[in-house]
């Protein structure tokens, strides 16, 4: 199974991108897709996160109300729309997902329990 994000770019503070995390060689569906985020000197944060066959989805209070994950069950997609972006949003994205391992409220946006990772999509948001 491979993850492959895109849609990373420099955006001004207030802009808004779109990222894309297609999976490929998969022959079933995982149990949920999160988005994480790197910034350089700080730990990996998990900021969105569905359950892809519920559809129910879970934000860090950092994101909330600012960003929306959302999935193309056909095209095999999760995104993550950002709207309002500001310059700590800065960092490396990458979209994770657990095949084969379930899911729940209380892990789904915490990195060790996913097994597939993206190679990651740079976000900056700067003036």
């Amino acid at each position: 199974v491979r993850l492959v994000e895109s849609g990373g770019g420099l955006v001004q503070p207030g802009g808004s991108l779109k990222l894309s995390c297609r999976a490929s060689g998969n022959t079933y569906r995982s149990n949920c897709v999160a988005w994480f985020r790197q910034a350089p000197g700080k730990e990996r944060e998990g900021v969105a996160s569905i359950y892809t066959s519920a559809g129910k989805t879970l934000y860090s209070d950092s994101v909330k109300g600012r960003f929306t994950i959302s999935q193309d069950s056909v095209e095999d997609t999760v995104y993550l729309q950002m709207n309002g972006l500001k310059p700590e949003d800065t960092a490396l994205y990458y979209c994770a997902a657990r095949f084969g391992r379930l899911c729940n409220d209380d892990d789904i946006l915490i990195a060790h329990p996913y097994n597939v990772w993206g190679q990651g999509t740079q976000v900056t948001v700067s003036s």
